[in-house]
């Protein structure tokens, strides 16, 4: 009794002692772990929880749950709506012509790579599993398994740094570049093998005492389309809603996007039906050509819905295997988990496939992030954000302020609904560069959105003048006209009628333009080594 009270105050005294050395000193916080979930090509019109003509079809559960225990953006958009670039942005905190990266013959070397070096240097094991398409090694992550180029649905080969996966062997990272890397060929549908990927990595390779930051990165639902197998009769049965515009362009374009007198409807812009005689969706979904259009197009669209999102539901269904494992492991209300895609895509709006332009369903990026301890469920948050603001707000959780080298800005501080604050951003800047390529044949662009207008200017020249072929005396790789378009997102979301010669916005578009050609100067997109470019953008003025 008499040594067990003689410890018992020598506990106390030593309590009291450390107690008074920290007076005033608070315990370090734990910093979260941060799961980074990124697909391909996964519009918002094809997520549940952001409404629209699909929601009622429940192809999104475990998506839809991670929206209403946590926030959704209303108003996130990317800088250049084609998956090298926007990828390179997410990374760097920076614009195209920042980066870099402004079309898919980009790359991004490990210098480059500041998210997970900047993340690394923080005390995180930080690792990418899935598509990463930025040429150069994900050498900036600790660890990475990634699929070379687009990679295959089925049976996919991916690359490592660790060097048990596979003898090395040379694989062509196209644009002249081959290289000899560790590899393996799993067996499987990509979607299947990138998530046992990451789920072996969290098993076997997760180091308990860090925080850790894992991008995982599907190919689906990427063209073209193919699902895993099980799917197979995966909504067989259902009439999937068409857009209203996919049959009814109205006043929607100008001389840039249409001709003259229509002159190049038929070739700009891939398609649903036989509009576009270059490229169109019904090519892709081998529908009888023989068929009368309206048939065509509606077979094509259905067929396409069918493809798209069986590819869709393989995610949701893996991410549910994902979610499950850091439920059992403790891991779920520590860590950041953010869902996102590299840009939109067209399903059918507009009678388009594909992305790149700038109408919202190609800029506007699904942005979804779940962390309870600072999100509260069933959030939204409106303030005007692109992927520049990415790298900012996942180096913000870490306790790392934004490099002076990042142009866009952490938006933590919208994540509980909270208003956006005087000083954010009035306008978001896009830029698409690859003009008239891949047969989508989509007019080099640039410009300007706020929250209810949008502007573009259409200056329709290849940046580099690069010397494509001219198959069976094909002209569309050549200029197309100069061109203004102008819409009242408020008044038509679906952005069907250009607005840009009625003169009651005359005073609205005079002050958007002067907002674009700045936003120019402050990003730094001149165009001073694309003279060409230059003078067709300056010149529109």
């Amino acid at each position: 009794m008499k040594h067990s009270l003689a410890r018992h105050l020598t506990r106390l005294a030593l309590g009291l002692c450390a107690a008074t050395l920290c007076w005033g000193c608070a315990p370090k916080p734990q910093k979260p772990n941060i799961l980074y979930i990124m697909s391909d090509d996964h519009t918002s019109n094809g997520i549940g929880a952001y409404g629209g003509r699909f929601k009622d079809l429940g192809i999104t559960p475990t998506i839809d749950q991670l929206a209403s225990e946590g926030v959704i953006f209303t108003q996130n958009f990317c800088n250049n709506s084609i998956c090298a670039p926007s990828r390179a942005t997410v990374l760097t905190g920076q614009y195209s012509v920042k980066n870099g990266v402004l079309d898919l013959a980009g790359g991004l070397e490990e210098a480059r790579q500041y998210l997970p070096l900047e993340l690394r240097k923080a005390g995180y094991q930080t690792a990418i599993v899935g598509k990463w398409h930025l040429k150069h090694d994900p050498s900036g992550f600790e660890y990475f398994q990634v699929l070379p180029n687009q990679g295959d649905y089925q049976n996919p080969t991916l690359y490592s740094n660790d060097t048990t996966i596979g003898p090395a062997r040379e694989l062509d990272f196209k644009y002249g570049i081959k290289r000899e890397v560790h590899a393996k060929k799993y067996e499987g549908h990509s979607t299947d093998v990138i998530t046992d990927i990451a789920l072996e990595w969290f098993g076997k390779r997760r180091k308990k005492d860090q925080p850790f930051f894992l991008a995982l990165q599907y190919k689906a639902p990427h063209d073209m389309f193919d699902y895993a197998h099980r799917y197979e009769s995966y909504m067989a049965d259902v009439e999937f809603p068409e857009p209203d515009n996919m049959w009814d362009q109205g006043d929607w374009g100008s001389v840039g996007t249409r001709g003259a007198h229509d002159s190049l409807r038929s070739v700009i812009g891939s398609s649903i039906g036989k509009r576009n005689v270059i490229r169109n969706m019904g090519m892709h979904m081998d529908i009888d050509p023989s068929l009368p259009d309206s048939v065509y197009k509606h077979e094509a669209y259905q067929e396409y819905m069918r493809r798209y999102f069986r590819c869709v539901k393989g995610i949701d269904d893996n991410l549910k295997r994902v979610f499950a494992y850091l439920e059992e492991e403790g891991l779920m209300d520590n860590t950041v988990i953010v869902y996102t895609a590299d840009q939109g895509f067209y399903l059918g709006e507009h009678d388009f496939i594909d992305k790149r332009w700038m109408y919202d369903e190609a800029m506007r990026m699904p942005l979804i992030m779940r962390y309870p301890k600072e999100i509260p469920a069933g959030t939204q948050c409106d303030w005007l954000t692109n992927n520049t603001d990415y790298a900012p707000t996942l180096l913000d959780f870490a306790g790392i302020e934004t490099p002076d080298y990042m142009q866009g800005r952490s938006f933590r501080g919208g994540l509980d609904g909270s208003a956006q604050p005087s000083d954010w951003r009035e306008v978001t800047y896009y830029r698409y560069y690859m003009h008239m390529a891949h047969k989508h044949n989509n007019p080099a662009h640039v410009g300007i959105r706020n929250k209810q207008y949008k502007l573009i200017l259409y200056y329709g020249t290849d940046f580099q003048k690069r010397d494509r072929p001219k198959k069976d005396g094909n002209r569309f790789w050549d200029d197309t006209p100069v061109s203004w378009e102008f819409y009242d997102l408020e008044r038509d979301p679906g952005e069907n009628i250009n607005l840009y010669d009625d003169p009651a916005y005359a005073d609205i578009i005079a002050d958007l333009k002067e907002k674009l050609y700045a936003e120019r100067e402050r990003i730094g997109d001149t165009d001073l080594e694309f003279p060409e470019a230059m003078a067709r953008i300056e010149g529109a003025k």
